[in-house]
């Protein structure tokens, strides 16, 4: 069994966008017929370049390979051009390519991928969800009024989830690392003790930051916030500097969460041996793949670390992030994002069950992916799949975020 063909569909969700403006799936095709289903998470070049990178890796590293031949598919990629290194784009063509060579040798052996890398660990996955309007609230003011958070966290807990995500202390500024203002701090402490009010001892507090500050100001708004007992204090500074990040864990009574922008163990290791951060959060469309993340979570489970995939994707990305949880000792719990789009692209093959995720025993990633509705809603535009405001935090008038991926204004 070779693979023989690729095609590359960029399929967009409805706006807002929850899990960003589109999702990269790659369809791999061998030549025994069999079909495999991966998704590459978003990078920094738009999605025509990144599909050229794509059929880039695959051709030159991985058509006409045994799909078992995982390990040296993915040395290839990773030496390529004389780097053997972290790179962003080449490993999440790759991380997509490789989850696709899983979803073909499962359905090849008629068995779910986790059976092939391990086997099943758990048969329950918590899960949580991040805090979304909901339909009766202004998608505006959402996102910057602590008692519709409350009430969405009320909705969520009702719903199963026993941890939700949320992230006011904008603005999502390339000019980061910067010092918050105040009445980000302010407005932090507000979501955080409106949202305990509310769900009490019922779900654990997830506070996302997305790598916006320096040291000093990710350790003052981190104190800020202790007395509500997140559980997570997610990406304080920017994920490459991870001394920095350090200094924030040993300051900050939190624990540190980090990893949707990391890519293959190397840069995952580093975070564990600074100790930088106590939960890992890949994202398995750039951090190597099934079996490079796998890796990842052994070396977490030395360091007394543990793995909580990241989805702001696709529910293809969601398949592999399942089958790694399902076949891991050190899982903490999984992201969900919980959309008709997302249901109805995989056709309900993966629910969440009173706030778990219940991993089934069909062959492969354990989805069928309806590749009309894909290819009927496509990505339509040049932009990202997500930005970051060029903007400085604004110290005078406050700041606002918005949250999603809504069609940028012309």
């Amino acid at each position: 069994m070779k693979l023989q063909d690729l095609d590359i569909i960029v399929t967009a969700p409805p706006a807002p966008g929850w899990g960003g403006r589109y999702w990269i799936l790659v369809k791999v095709t061998t030549d025994t017929g069999i079909t495999g289903w991966g998704e590459c998470y978003a990078a920094s070049v738009g999605p025509d370049a990144m599909a050229h990178v794509i059929r880039d890796v695959f051709e030159r590293h991985m058509q006409g390979m045994n799909p078992e031949n995982i390990e040296l598919m993915f040395r290839r990629a990773y030496s390529s051009g004389f780097t053997q290194r972290p790179d962003l784009s080449v490993m999440g063509a790759f991380s997509g390519l490789e989850i696709a060579c899983w979803d073909i040798l499962g359905k090849d052996r008629d068995r779910p991928v986790h059976a092939l890398i391990g086997g099943r660990m758990n048969d329950r996955l918590r899960a949580y969800t991040y805090l979304y309007p909901l339909p009766h609230h202004d998608i505006d003011a959402f996102w910057n009024t602590p008692e519709l958070a409350a009430e969405s966290a009320i909705a969520a807990v009702e719903k199963g989830y026993t941890a939700v995500k949320f992230d006011p202390a904008g603005p999502y500024t390339m000019r980061g690392g910067h010092m918050p203002a105040q009445s980000d701090i302010t407005q932090s402490v507000a979501f955080c003790r409106a949202i305990r009010e509310a769900v009490g001892d019922r779900a654990d507090l997830l506070f996302g930051t997305h790598g916006q500050f320096t040291p000093a100001g990710a350790i003052r708004l981190g104190q800020a916030l202790e007395p509500y007992e997140p559980l997570w204090f997610e990406e304080p500074t920017p994920p490459d500097l991870v001394a920095d990040m350090a200094r924030v864990a040993d300051r900050v009574r939190i624990p540190v969460a980090t990893g949707e922008r990391l890519t293959t163990k190397a840069e995952f290791a580093a975070i564990l041996r600074a100790g930088a951060a106590e939960i890992l959060q890949p994202a398995l469309g750039r951090s190597g793949g099934i079996w490079e993340t796998k890796k990842i979570a052994a070396i977490a489970e030395v360091f007394g670390a543990q793995m909580a995939p990241h989805l702001y994707a696709g529910p293809v990305e969601w398949a592999a992030n399942i089958q790694l949880a399902t076949a891991i000792p050190n899982l903490l719990m999984i992201e969900t994002i919980e959309t008709p789009f997302h249901a109805a692209l995989i056709k309900q093959s993966i629910t969440v069950e009173d706030g778990f995720v219940i991993p089934s025993d069909t062959p492969g990633l354990g989805i069928e992916v309806d590749e009309d509705l894909a290819r009927a809603n496509p990505f339509i535009g040049d932009d990202l799949h997500l930005n970051m405001q060029d903007a400085p935090c604004n110290y005078a008038e406050g700041n606002s975020f918005v949250g999603g991926a809504p069609p940028m204004e012309e």
